[in-house]
């Protein structure tokens, strides 16, 4: 499998870094309406994700809905660094499916740990169902 080839690449994907607020990933995340996505620190590498539970945490442990309240927190503070860890551009395939059983969305580095892109589980069984007609 050419992990290149059906990932989304960075450059169309969504993602926060650890400096943006809470409010703005927020806002992020409904604006697109995804459940979790990667986050990135200052160099582009993938420092782990931040899903709707942990906004919700969050909000609870603030306990406020009023968005302004969430300026002064930064991504940082919610990261999950062990959440949806990251598979190398080069992965086995054997790899890859393992981890995309277990995660939507698998984050994908080159070398330096510097976000590639995202390889989602639609792709993967995309890439499988065309291999298996051909």
């Amino acid at each position: 499998m050419n992990i290149a080839q059906i990932m989304i690449p960075k450059v169309c994907t969504v993602f926060l870094h650890e400096h943006n607020t809470v409010r703005q990933g927020l806002e992020v995340m409904t604006r697109n309406g995804y459940s979790a996505i990667p986050v990135l620190d200052e160099a582009g590498g993938y420092v782990g994700s931040v899903s709707e539970g942990d906004f919700l945490r969050h909000v609870m442990a603030v306990g406020t809905t009023e968005l302004r309240a969430h300026e002064q927190y930064r991504i940082a503070s919610l990261v999950r660094r062990d959440f949806c860890p990251p598979l190398s551009i080069e992965a086995e395939d054997a790899t890859v499916i393992e981890a995309i059983m277990n995660q939507n969305f698998v984050p994908i580095v080159d070398d330096r740990g510097a976000l590639c892109g995202i390889l989602t589980r639609r792709a993967v069984i995309g890439y499988l169902a065309r291999a298996a007609v051909r």
